[in-house]
């Protein structure tokens, strides 16, 4: 195994570290404390080119694959969870099932300005009544005539106020076995009986804008709809698969983060009469830190690794999301413990780490499904 990077990986690895470093890290306490999205950091990702990574340059995109995709995602995280995680829900969620599943006809329309970064797209899956259990969706669309009408109520969707695309799942029948049938359906956010709302007050990932969608009769060209009508429900299951990986890439950036910042503290600071970093009770802490990162970040790779081989990934995507964002929390607890009082204030960043990793734990399938998925993975 070549654990490496390739050139084309490494260059892209460092030009996202000196945007994050130079334009959102200055920001990101501010983003924070005033929960504001910065439509202004993602027009400039836009134009670098971040938004299209994995996809071709014949839709808009850079060409690359889902590991360099992830390297980014884990760099802005590192400065940013609430950005990173904007970031990872506009290409993972937004983008990538136009790219895997839609027409050409559709990825000309609605892939290639998401590609392009001169707009965002939002996937519309979660609802009150159906969370981890997604089958339960009570959204429904009855096709009237060459136009699919769309009702129902969307909530926790990541982008959908500043989105331009929505994909959103609704109940489009019955099968043989008078199951419902759940399809996905590309709607564009101003289209008549949209509304969308974004009035919570969140713990973390402040700055990433969450939405409720409510569609009242809403009425979209049957064109839109999204790949094989009966198949709505394993296309988001592989969407959320290549999703898992960059969450698990978010949670990455924010342990490296944790990492970094209590290392230097403790070397930094005195007590006793010499920095807390002699003390062996702190360096077990920062040892094991330091190796959670590492094994997080190799499950990581190993999952676009495989994914951008064509290999099946499933269990790996959920390997890494599980992990890498268990010990994104464990990392920045951890941190805010070696600051002492000084982790609990909010210049000192550490406090903000633990809060955003909190919410990778719950969203993208929460910690418990991704040991449901793996133990299934397993014959269980």
């Amino acid at each position: 195994m070549d654990f490496e990077l390739t050139k084309e990986q490494a260059m892209i690895k460092k030009m996202v570290r000196d945007f994050a470093e130079e334009v959102i890290l200055p920001r990101a306490i501010e983003i924070d404390k005033e929960a504001q999205f910065p439509l202004d950091i993602f027009k400039q990702m836009g134009e670098l080119g971040l938004l299209g990574i994995p996809f071709p340059e014949t839709y808009g995109g850079s060409g690359g694959d889902t590991l360099s995709y992830a390297l980014a995602v884990e760099e802005i995280g590192r400065v940013c969870g609430s950005t990173g995680l904007s970031y990872a829900a506009a290409v993972s969620l937004g983008a990538s099932p136009i790219y895997y599943f839609g027409t050409e006809a559709q990825k000309q329309a609605f892939l290639l300005p998401l590609a392009k970064g001169e707009a965002l797209g939002s996937f519309g899956l979660t609802e009150p009544n159906a969370g981890s259990d997604a089958g339960g969706t009570k959204t429904t669309a009855t096709l009237d005539g060459d136009h699919y009408i769309i009702t129902g109520e969307k909530c926790f969707i990541t982008n959908a106020s500043f989105a331009k695309t929505l994909i959103v799942t609704a109940v489009t029948g019955k099968n043989d076995r008078g199951r419902n049938i759940i399809s996905a359906i590309i709607v564009p956010a101003d289209t008549e009986g949209v509304t969308i709302t974004s009035n919570y007050d969140k713990m973390g990932v402040r700055g990433s804008d969450t939405a409720e969608i409510v569609l009242d009769r809403v009425r979209v060209p049957k064109e839109n709809l999204l790949g094989d009508p009966e198949k709505g429900f394993k296309q988001f299951l592989h969407t959320l698969d290549g999703g898992r990986i960059s969450i698990g890439a978010l949670g990455l950036g924010i342990a490296q983060a944790s990492l970094e910042k209590a290392l230097a503290y403790a070397k930094e600071r005195k007590q006793f009469g010499k920095p807390i970093s002699d003390f062996q009770s702190i360096q077990f802490k920062l040892a094991d830190m330091s190796m959670e990162v590492e094994l997080a970040r190799n499950m990581v790779h190993k999952a676009a690794w495989l994914k951008d081989n064509n290999k099946p990934f499933s269990k790996e995507a959920a390997y890494a999301k599980l992990y890498a964002t268990e010990t994104a929390f464990r990392a920045a607890n951890q941190a805010i413990q070696i600051h002492g009082g000084y982790g609990y204030m909010r210049e000192y960043e550490v406090e903000r780490y633990l809060r955003d990793a909190k919410l990778l734990e719950i969203g993208e399938g929460t910690s418990e499904i991704q040991r449901l998925v793996i133990a299934r993975q397993l014959g269980c």
